[in-house]
């Protein structure tokens, strides 16, 4: 009976080691040869502009009064003034001429003058530089800054704590 069961063993044995030799481990493998290396190339996904058109910018004779979004106009500030785009929305303005970009928030509505598409603090006029041009031809891009993520607590206590109300 033993021996029956020593040779049923070693049958079970020889079999389950057959399955388990099926291919080399990590440290033995190689990657497979490819036919061509291709490069990766990292394509920029190109982006129509939202607007592109001329710009101007407002500054002192506004500082303190209210924007249509009920703050008061910091001329340093890097705001803008957009006749459609809702208030709030985020823009980046590129300087046409120079190549230069600012990110400013709408905050008033405006231009009044036809053949505008923005009026521009006279920070960010500064940052694009045409601050003393007064003028400048810009392309306007929509963003969607990142979301302020949740801030999340973990507490851990063998004692129940009373939480603040």
């Amino acid at each position: 009976m033993q021996r029956r069961f020593a040779h049923g063993l070693a049958v079970f044995l020889i079999v389950a080691s057959l399955g388990a030799a099926q291919g080399p481990n990590n440290s033995e493998a190689t990657p497979a040869p490819s036919k061509s290396p291709k490069p990766i190339a990292s394509k920029q996904a190109k982006t129509k502009p939202f607007q592109i058109g001329t710009a101007s910018w407002y500054g002192e004779y506004f500082e303190g009064k209210q924007t249509a979004s009920g703050e008061d106009y910091d001329m340093y500030d890097m705001t803008a003034a957009h006749p459609t785009l809702p208030l709030g929305t985020y823009v980046k303005v590129t300087n046409l001429h120079n190549g230069r970009a600012v990110i400013v928030r709408v905050n008033d509505r405006g231009p009044v003058v036809p053949g505008r598409i923005i009026d521009l603090s006279y920070g960010a006029a500064r940052v694009l530089h045409f601050e003393h041009k007064g003028l400048q031809r810009v392309r306007l891009d929509v963003i969607h800054p990142p979301q302020p993520r949740a801030a999340y607590v973990t507490v851990a206590a063998n004692q129940p704590i009373q939480l603040a109300r």
